[in-house]
């Protein structure tokens, strides 16, 4: 059979094995790994995983195809770890915010046979682990993809098909891009909300700031109960970008603080809210073009796509093991016809 490994098993990597499970293609094992306790069986449970694989190395061995689904700072451990046992020829990928320190790690540590190429699901819930895993959850959402330089077609492929299995739309993108567009449009937002909700809660009013919040405190702060592991590796690995956009920020803030405490200008202030208001309303009513391609590709052919390429490793892998072990005897058959012509 061919064998797709998947490191973490939480929210992302629970959810991918759904839906690639529910895609149901033949001859397809997924192993599956969690550090945490008990994360495993929950996994196979819930038929995300057919295989419990103790560790990192059992997951990965024979794995034509990797997806290392662990919060952003576990995932170089995890590249060192595996990197030993990995096959020629396969193809690992992962699901980490941010791309430009990943695919740097993958560089360093991954040996030249290996194929690594970055990604990253746009989508996700503000509570995880595997209890929350959704086969739909990538339904039509962009997922971004950054091959290493080294990369082959035929890995990019097969990584662009996995995407196009669990129902998301590849879209390859710049590792540098990613990530300063994405501090933009999901980083901040994820740092202003927990700013706002520590600023309400930390107030010695809050418990009767709290009996009258409404659906727009709640929306407002949502991304607060985002899993505080995700949220300190998104700040260290992307730094200098959520910096920046912080800093633009707080002009931003600023300006409209100068609009609101200028009372006797209360035609810049209506302009401000009103520019705004409709540029909002333009993007929710015709939001751009998703990245990805134009149609939704045939599942058909990604599945037979993808599992040609993992049994393609695989007869690539047996062979040079075969031949490994023909050498092998031929050189032990050799020692013994030279002791035996002593």
């Amino acid at each position: 059979m061919a064998r797709l490994a998947i490191i973490g098993l939480g929210l992302i990597g629970g959810s991918i094995g759904l839906a690639l499970k529910r895609a149901a293609l033949p001859d397809l094992e997924i192993a599956g790994h969690d550090a945490e306790w008990g994360v495993n069986r929950k996994a196979r449970k819930a038929g995300a995983i057919d295989k419990e694989a103790r560790t990192p190395e059992d997951a990965v061995e024979g794995a034509a195809l990797t997806i290392i689904a662990t919060p952003i700072l576990q995932i170089r451990s995890v590249l060192q770890r595996i990197a030993p046992v990995l096959g020629e020829g396969a193809a690992v990928t992962d699901s980490a915010s941010t791309m430009c320190e990943v695919l740097d790690s993958a560089r360093e540590l991954l040996p030249d046979h290996v194929n690594f190429v970055g990604g990253h699901p746009i989508a996700g819930k503000e509570h995880g682990g595997i209890d929350a895993a959704d086969a739909d959850l990538f339904q039509d959402q962009p997922w971004a993809i950054s091959p290493a330089l080294n990369a082959t077609e035929q890995a990019i492929q097969s990584v662009e098909d996995m995407v196009t299995l669990t129902g998301a739309r590849p879209a390859i993108i710049d590792a540098a891009e990613h990530d300063s567009y994405l501090a933009a449009v999901s980083h901040l937002p994820l740092v202003l909300s927990t700013a706002l909700f520590s600023l309400a809660s930390g107030s010695q009013a809050w418990p009767e700031l709290a009996a009258v919040a409404g659906p727009g405190f709640r929306s407002a702060t949502r991304l607060a109960s985002s899993s505080p592991a995700m949220s300190h590796d998104i700040s260290l690995t992307n730094k200098e970008n959520l910096l920046h956009w912080l800093d633009r920020f707080g002009e931003e803030l600023a300006r409209f603080r100068k609009l609101i405490a200028d009372g006797g200008n209360q035609e810049d202030l209506f302009e401000a809210f009103a520019t705004v208001q409709a540029a909002r309303d333009a993007f929710l009513e015709a939001p751009p073009e998703k990245p990805g391609p134009e149609r939704p590709a045939d599942k058909t052919s990604a599945g037979e796509r993808m599992l040609a390429f993992m049994v393609g490793d695989f007869v690539v892998r047996r062979t040079k093991e075969m031949q490994k072990l023909m050498d092998d005897r031929e050189s032990e058959a050799e020692e013994k016809r030279k002791r035996g012509g002593r």
